[in-house]
């Protein structure tokens, strides 16, 4: 594991995430949880995971490779809101995932847009281009 920043650009990232470096996701919510008075099951309730599956990542029965970014960011908004400090950063790199950028509604809806515009085959080269692109990022 880890103990701290093993580049000089890294200093200032480990200034603003509180989380040990080297954590995996289990070791992680496991720690955040404990500074909470909630449970496995209340984060699970409340970022809207069931609770086999949230209980599988934390005791690393199940990977975390194909977690939908959607819930890792529903995990890290729950430990927010109930006062944790933590980040979308420190939760995507536990779980060993690569940070997407932040959503942008402006942008989604216009490559929404564009998606509808184009005839059938291009929607399916445009869907498979994004595939590849996701998996490149995945693999990185």
């Amino acid at each position: 594991m880890t103990t701290g920043p093993s580049t000089p650009g890294d200093s200032a990232r480990a200034a603003e995430d509180p989380a040990p470096t080297g954590e995996d996701l289990a070791a992680l919510l496991a720690r955040l949880l404990g500074e909470t008075d909630k449970t496995q099951k209340d984060l699970a309730a409340e970022a809207g995971i069931k609770y086999p599956t949230l209980n599988a990542w934390m005791n690393r029965t199940r990977g975390t490779s194909r977690i939908n970014p959607d819930d890792l960011r529903a995990l890290a908004n729950i430990l927010r809101g109930w006062g944790v400090e933590t980040t979308p950063r420190q939760i995507f790199e536990a779980a060993g995932r690569p940070v997407p950028g932040p959503t942008d509604v402006e942008r989604e809806n216009r490559l929404l847009e564009i998606y509808r515009q184009l005839p059938a085959r291009s929607q399916r080269a445009l869907l498979q281009t994004a595939e590849a692109m996701r998996q490149a990022t995945s693999a990185a």
